[in-house]
């Protein structure tokens, strides 16, 4: 799988000799793929605590009559059992219960580590309003909790997936993310998350078609998933023309009633500003298609693989199918 995985970056280098690689504009976006699992083997933190007691139990009154059971056997028949083996009537309870514990042991460290991000991340905030002299507006916020929102589920076949918001309504899946040039739809980079939101993947894009190409495009657009004032400062730390949809928000968020950030407001104008020949307008032709042509031309809506770094690696493969399969179009046509 690694090494497959590292297949990409050759053909990418192919096609960038080709002359398919311009960098003059890159689009990035995210899908939806499905995992290797049902949905419906998914159960939430609290349905796990009610099935743990409920298994408890359970195992609790089948080993008290395995117990009585034995004692009366050895009393009728005498000792012929060491007396500590489990009825095979039981052991696929106990098999169950440990399973759910697992479960419910990992949504737990997954609940502490999103509370410790979300602390770090305030703490960044207030301390970047302290120094422009603001307060934070609205009600305080209750604080971050480490223990799991009873909604919040695992799943049983891929514990890895996760349920996500597609087009297709809520699906066991991964999401898969690509950055797209515009010159013959080549993917210049890609990445699979675990995280149905696209915010924390600008960032890693653009740093992967950095490492992978030596250089970083003169352009890139993205859908209002990506926009974020860290986003968007990173994009200028970069170099980088960005043109990301600052989105709608419902509510003033600044002091001055405006919506957003300073760099979020400046986006929102640069893209109203442009008008129909906004270079925004390239997203949705350049890599919406490539995630058609992967998903309803070549079929593939789902991987066969399961847990992270063996879809990421099946994801790459994907990628690399989808750049093999330009590049020898252009072959042919020359």
């Amino acid at each position: 799988m690694k090494a497959l995985g590292a297949l990409f970056l050759q053909v990418l280098k192919l096609c960038e000799t080709a002359g398919l690689v311009k960098l003059g504009h890159v689009a990035l976006d995210g899908t939806k793929i499905k995992a290797n699992a049902s949905k419906h083997k998914a159960m939430s933190y609290e349905r796990m605590k009610k099935r743990e007691a409920e298994l408890k139990a359970e195992v609790a009154r089948m080993l008290a009559a395995a117990e009585a059971a034995d004692a009366q056997e050895d009393e009728t028949f005498g000792k012929d059992k060491r007396g500590d083996e489990l009825p095979d009537w039981a052991g696929d309870k106990e098999k169950r219960l440990a399973k759910i514990q697992q479960a419910m042991a990992a949504l737990e460290a997954d609940a502490r580590l999103a509370a410790e991000e979300e602390r770090r991340i305030e703490a960044e905030k207030e301390q970047q309003r302290q120094a422009e002299g603001r307060k934070k507006p609205g009600k305080p916020a209750a604080p971050a909790s480490d223990q799991p929102d009873p909604k919040s589920q695992r799943n049983f076949t891929d514990p890895e997936s996760r349920i996500m918001k597609s087009k297709d309504g809520f699906v066991q899946a991964y999401n898969a993310q690509a950055a797209v040039d515009a010159g013959a739809q080549i993917i210049v980079a890609h990445e699979l998350t675990q995280c149905g939101n696209d915010q924390g993947q600008l960032v890693p894009l653009i740093e992967a078609i950095e490492n992978n190409l030596g250089r970083t495009p003169e352009q890139a657009s993205a859908d209002s998933g990506y926009c974020s004032e860290s986003n968007l400062e990173a994009l200028e730390a970069h170099r980088v023309d960005g043109y990301v949809a600052p989105g709608r928000a419902k509510h003033p968020t600044a002091a001055n009633g405006k919506i957003g950030g300073p760099l979020t407001q400046r986006m929102r104008k640069k893209i109203d500003d442009g008008g129909f020949e906004t270079p925004y307008r390239l997203r949705k032709q350049v890599v919406e298609p490539v995630f058609g042509q992967i998903k309803q031309a070549r079929g593939f809506r789902q991987f066969l693989l399961r847990g992270v770094e063996k879809v990421r690696a099946e994801w790459a493969m994907i990628c690399t199918a989808h750049n093999l399969l330009k590049l020898f179009t252009l072959a042919k046509a020359a």
